[in-house]
């Protein structure tokens, strides 16, 4: 990610919803280092920040029950909310939850995209979100998962006005020459059930290590440790109770 702090319309921010709390705290402090804090007031809902020292990087979400999808939902930073909720109206999304004040810290949105991925937004006010990007255990990239790449752009760059730029295999996502993500098509070996996502990678300072780390507390390798030609060497990684999320190394540019 060559974006080293929030801007509007980047990635600011990655949470995780886990059944068990303390587990989901201990498997990403084994493996990031992080240290958890949980939110005291009782509308948070034991919403839990992560820290790296004193700097803040992800989110952890209790869920009850009710067959809540444990995964990793990538945040989106944005000037207005509400008016860019009705952008993603406009373009064939859905709104899940109709923006609404986080006191003292912003205002917040979940949507989904034309073909069902969903992500958050989050406007500012007192939270910008992630204090640290790009460096070990701190979000590093993010990457749409889609089966129809021609709508996914129109979506996204009408919606938050990303540059893109296409390779033979590869599409990245920027904002003023700053490339924070990509997209990558669901082709035929993707199951049928499973749904266009975004997905975040953190960053790592040895993924093949953190990959080892993630097993040996108790997660799963789902990719092993590779390197991406003219790219980055990364993982793919499924913590305990089932959330998909990606390592990889800090520094390496796309």
């Amino acid at each position: 990610m060559k974006l080293d702090k929030p801007v509007a319309g980047g990635p600011c921010w990655a949470e995780v919803g886990a059944p068990d709390l303390e587990e989901a705290e201990r498997f990403y402090g084994e493996i990031f280092g992080w240290r958890t804090e949980t939110d005291p007031r009782e509308e948070m809902g034991g919403y839990t920040i992560a820290y790296l020292g004193d700097l803040p990087v992800a989110a952890l979400v209790p869920l009850g029950e009710g067959g809540q999808p444990v995964l990793w939902y990538v945040t989106f930073a944005v000037s207005d909310a509400d008016a860019t909720v009705e952008k993603v109206k406009s373009e064939g999304g859905s709104v899940v939850l109709e923006p609404g004040e986080v006191p003292g810290m912003g205002r917040f949105a979940s949507v989904t995209d034309s073909q069902g991925a969903g992500f958050h937004l989050w406007q500012e006010r007192g939270f910008a979100g992630a204090g640290l990007l790009n460096a070990p255990g701190s979000l590093g990239w993010v990457e749409l998962l889609t089966r129809s790449p021609e709508r996914a752009e129109s979506f996204y760059t009408t919606v938050f006005g990303w540059s893109v730029t296409s390779s033979e295999h590869y599409t990245q996502w920027g904002i003023e020459g700053a490339d924070f993500g990509g997209m990558v098509t669901m082709g035929e070996h993707f199951p049928h059930e499973v749904p266009p996502h975004w997905l975040p990678y953190f960053a790592a300072q040895d993924v093949d290590a953190t990959s080892a780390a993630a097993v040996e507390a108790g997660g799963s390798v789902l990719m092993e440790p590779t390197s991406v030609p003219e790219g980055p060497r990364i993982a793919l990684l499924r913590d305990p109770q089932g959330a998909l999320f990606g390592v990889y190394r800090a520094g390496d540019q796309r």
